[in-house]
C-alpha cells in the first residue's frame, strides 16, 4: 500500500459511502466505508434499515460506491475487509434465513430506529465466499 487518504471530510464521497481510499503501488485505489464496533462480539451487524418507520435502506441494501467495508471490533483491533458485491449478494441469497435464525437488533436514535442482523462472522464469511459463485 503506497497511500490511505480519509475521505471522512468530503461529503459527496461520504454520501457514497466511502470513508477511506487505499492506493497500491501498481497505482490501483480501492475505496473503504469503515464500520466500529466499540466492543468485540462473535458477528457481524448488518444494517438493513438506517430508519426503519421511513422504509431508508441500511448501509447492506443501498447501492453503495465503495469497494470494500472495513468492519472492525476495537478493543481487539480485529477488521475483516468485506468485498461489497459478494455482501449484498450473500445477504440477497440468505438474508430471510439469517432474519429468521439469527433475528434482528435494533438500535434507538434521537427520531428514528435502525434494524440490524447479527450474522456469526463464519456464517457471514461463508456466504461470501459462496456469492462469488454464479
Amino acid at each position: 500500500m503506497v497511500s490511505g487518504l480519509s475521505a471522512r471530510h468530503d461529503g459527496s464521497a461520504q454520501r457514497s459511502g466511502i470513508d477511506r481510499v487505499i492506493t497500491l503501488a501498481s497505482g490501483r485505489a480501492y475505496t473503504v466505508d469503515e464500520k466500529v464496533r466499540m466492543n468485540d462480539w462473535p458477528d457481524i451487524l448488518l444494517e438493513r434499515w438506517s430508519d426503519e418507520q421511513r422504509g431508508t435502506p441500511g448501509w447492506i441494501k443501498k447501492p453503495l460506491a465503495c469497494d470494500f467495508i472495513a468492519y472492525a471490533f476495537a478493543p481487539s483491533r480485529r477488521c475483516y475487509l468485506l468485498p461489497v458485491v459478494q455482501l449484498q449478494r450473500a445477504l440477497r441469497l440468505n438474508g430471510r434465513q439469517w432474519i429468521e435464525r439469527y433475528g434482528e437488533r435494533f438500535a434507538m436514535n434521537p427520531g428514528y430506529r435502525s434494524s440490524n442482523v447479527p450474522v456469526p462472522i463464519e456464517t457471514l464469511m461463508g456466504a461470501i465466499s459462496a456469492a462469488k459463485v454464479l
